[in-house]
């Protein structure tokens, strides 16, 4: 069990995650970590152990980043260490994910003899590399997610950002919690409510076999099929 947070809106993010991350850390205690938009990059900050560590991190950061999302982890796939801490990163895609991809084994070895070379012993990994792999030969994030669902098996709630859409957040979740909040030119999302209710009472649950694209003025969701599906908050 692990617990995911983003924000994207007018706000600086790393403050609106961190505090989404405490009220998250009872989902995991082994590390935590946040990736916030800095203009031309990603910016990522990991720290073993409980979420003080990453917070005594995250003070002295200079992070004018509005759009980002964070992760407190339960070790399941690798040791908790600062390598194996989310988010991850592959090309120009990072990544945090809550749930396990029972067959990431056979997917790192494909990727591995596709060139495809890893740095931590998670699974999550496994997925930033899988859709970098797809976007790559596609350079369009929303396609390169599909055909990467396409090969998981196991369970999922994912927040993906893409170095190149700093306004944008893709989620995706199958048998793994995940909620959106509607704000006023902001939105956001959670592994659980109570992450969100200090900024929004809109909340949209998400339903397994599905993907959401959030702005900072917008949501849409999609079947796993890439149909837009009508959801009322």
């Amino acid at each position: 069990m692990c617990g995911i947070v983003g924000y994207t809106g007018n706000k600086y993010a790393v403050p609106i995650i961190i505090d989404g991350l405490k009220r998250l850390e009872y989902r995991g205690y082994d590390s935590a970590g946040v990736a916030v938009h800095e203009r031309n990059a990603i910016k990522i900050v990991r720290a073993v152990g409980k979420l003080k560590n990453l917070i005594e991190k995250t003070n002295n950061l200079k992070a004018s980043g509005t759009s980002g999302v964070g992760h407190t982890r339960w070790a399941t796939h690798g040791k908790p260490s600062e390598v194996n801490a989310h988010p991850h990163k592959a090309g120009d895609i990072v990544l945090v994910h809550n749930g396990i991809i029972e067959n990431y084994g056979e997917l790192k070895a494909s990727l591995i003899k596709k060139g495809v070379k890893f740095e931590s012993e998670t699974d999550t990994e496994v997925i930033a590399h899988l859709i970098n792999y797809y976007f790559k030969n596609t350079n369009d994030l929303f396609s390169a997610i599909l055909k990467a669902i396409k090969d998981l098996k196991g369970s999922f709630a994912c927040a993906v950002l893409n170095l190149k859409e700093p306004d944008k957040i893709y989620l995706m979740k199958y048998e793994s919690p995940l909620v959106l909040g509607i704000g006023e030119q902001e939105n956001f999302f959670a592994s659980d409510i109570p992450a969100l209710l200090p900024y929004t009472n809109k909340i949209v649950y998400m339903k397994d076999g599905e993907i959401a694209v959030i702005t900072d003025n917008s949501y849409k969701i999609y079947d796993f099929n890439g149909n837009e599906i009508k959801r009322k908050k």
